[in-house]
């Protein structure tokens, strides 16, 4: 099979993995694979595992909060906020259940903080109109 890299860009590291020859991926649209020799492609990867197959028949997943994949030139470049690596199934399943917690738990937090200043918004909104600045 036709060989092609991997760059994995996150906001504290960058790597480059070799000898890879196939790659397993999600988007909206479903999984997908890409071998190389594979058309130019860019696409958004959801929430999830990837799976990276060597040419010397290893397998390796990565954990990522999603991000963005770009393919071109048998050279394949993931850029995502964090993302771990590992051979292991299950201890990249349990990275991903607690990464997914701490997602989800920030976005709670995120959504209150904007229903709060919604709300300030709309109060300050109301107290213009009865002073007739408004």
């Amino acid at each position: 099979m036709r060989e092609f890299s991997v760059l994995l860009h996150s906001s504290t590291s960058s790597e480059r993995l070799g000898q890879v020859v196939s790659f397993v991926g999600e988007d909206n649209s479903g999984s997908f694979g890409i071998l190389g020799g594979h058309a130019r492609m860019i696409t958004f990867l959801n929430f999830g595992l990837a799976k990276i197959r060597y040419s010397n028949g290893e397998v390796e997943y990565i954990a990522l909060p999603g991000g963005l994949i770009y393919f071109l030139n048998d050279e394949l470049r993931i850029a995502t906020r964090q993302y771990f690596r590992s051979g292991d199934y299950d201890q990249m399943l349990n990275v991903l259940d607690s990464q997914l917690s701490i997602e989800e738990e920030n976005l709670r937090g995120i959504h209150e903080n904007l229903r709060r200043l919604d709300e300030s918004i709309l109060k300050r909104i109301l107290s213009l109109r009865t002073l007739g600045e408004l």
